[in-house]
C-alpha cells in the first residue's frame, strides 16, 4: 500500500486515542496498480463494537455506510486497520479468522507495545498471513 504521511499519522493517532480498546477503521483505495499496490485516499475511523483490547469488529450498518460512500466516489475498501495495544503488529488468530470475510483486503495493524508505534500491513488469504509493503510518502 502507498499511503501519505498525514493519513498514516491519522491511523496512529486513532490507535493512541483509543488505547483502552483496539481502534479500527477503513482505508479507501483508488486505481489499484497491476501489481496489487494501491494509493490510499482516505482513512475512515470506525467504532469497535466490542470496545475490547483483544478484538475488534465494525458494526455492519456503519461498514455498509462507509462502503456506499466510497463506492459513490469510485473508490473501494483497500484495507481494514486496527491496533494491538499490548503486542506487536502481527495478525492474531481472531484477525485471521475474521479475514476470511475480506479476501484481497489488506490488514494494517498498529502495534503499541513499544515506545514508538510500529505499523505493518498484511494480506490474509486462506488462513495464510503474508506481510506486504507499506510505503509512506
Amino acid at each position: 500500500m502507498l499511503i501519505g504521511r498525514a493519513l498514516l499519522d491519522d491511523v496512529i493517532a486513532h490507535a493512541r486515542e483509543e488505547y483502552d480498546a483496539e481502534c479500527c477503521g477503513v482505508i479507501a483505495y483508488h486505481d489499484l496498480a497491476p501489481d496489487g499496490n494501491g494509493q490510499a485516499l482516505e482513512v475512515r475511523r470506525a467504532k469497535n463494537k466490542w470496545a475490547s483490547r483483544k478484538r475488534f469488529e465494525i458494526d455492519g450498518r456503519e461498514l455498509y455506510g462507509i462502503y456506499k460512500d466510497f463506492d459513490a466516489r469510485g473508490w473501494e475498501i483497500g484495507a481494514l486497520y486496527h491496533s494491538h495495544t499490548h503486542t506487536e503488529p502481527y495478525p492474531s488468530q481472531t484477525d485471521i479468522n475474521y479475514a476470511r470475510e475480506w479476501p484481497g483486503v489488506e490488514w494494517v495493524i498498529v502495534g503499541l507495545a513499544g515506545e514508538t508505534p510500529e505499523v505493518r500491513s498484511y494480506l490474509i488469504e486462506d488462513g495464510q498471513v503474508r506481510e506486504v509493503a507499506l510505503t509512506v510518502r
